[in-house]
């Protein structure tokens, strides 16, 4: 739609646009206006500041709390149910990742005893007709990926995410990243490790730091 701003512009010939913008430039350095931001949730084109990608409070609700070291397997859950509405429980995912092959190892995606691997979670959500692939990207890769409305899992090192005392070197956990706020520098995320875990805000330098011991490993819906 346009607005009667550009109407009135376009009636009023190319000398109007051309003062416009002048004005509107001028305006912009004497700290009048600011630069236009994208809703949230879109893709930004040369003339707006990304402030948010993705909908962290649409997917909040599908977060759950893991009972067990089945954190992968929860992150799959919560993506199955912010695509199809219908999130299964802890005990029917770990059921599906029981009776899985692994593409990683021998035997099946997930025992009590083991971890689930990267290249296993495509496998886990697949059983649920959601495909996905295994990336090594970058943050303004996930920040298109939500814009355009997928979903994004990634392996990080939780102690640095919760500020433990713990070993601060490791990938050893599986978050569903759900947003990220350019402005205010916060990465969202629906954590099952942490009983405060939905719509989880972290730090983005924090972020990075925790997901770089995965070599920046994601999942990402297609």
């Amino acid at each position: 739609m346009s607005s009667p701003f550009r109407i009135k512009m376009a009636a009023a010939g190319p000398m109007a646009g051309v003062a416009a913008a002048s004005f509107v430039g001028l305006a912009v350095a004497a700290g009048l206006a600011g630069p236009a931001h994208a809703a949230k949730g879109t893709t930004p084109n040369a003339n707006y500041e990304a402030r948010i990608y993705g909908d962290p409070a649409a997917a909040a609700p599908y977060w759950s709390l893991q009972h067990s070291s089945d954190c992968g397997e929860m992150a799959v859950a919560d993506v199955v149910g912010q695509i199809t509405g219908n999130e299964p429980t802890e005990r029917q995912i770990t059921t599906a990742a029981e009776n899985t092959p692994s593409v990683s190892h021998a035997g099946p995606v997930w025992q009590p005893s083991g971890t689930t691997k990267n290249r296993d979670l495509p496998v886990l959500l697949a059983h649920y007709g959601v495909q996905a692939a295994e990336v090594h990207t970058t943050i303004a890769d996930l920040e298109q990926d939500l814009a355009q409305g997928r979903q994004v899992i990634v392996g990080l090192n939780d102690q640095i995410i919760w500020n433990g005392s713990g070993n601060r070197t490791k990938e050893n956990h599986f978050v569903v990243v759900t947003g990220v706020d350019t402005g205010a520098g916060v990465v969202h995320l629906n954590d099952s490790g942490s009983k405060t875990g939905g719509d989880e805000k972290v730090p983005l330098a924090t972020f990075k730091q925790a997901w770089a011991t995965s070599n920046n490993v994601a999942v990402v819906t297609r």
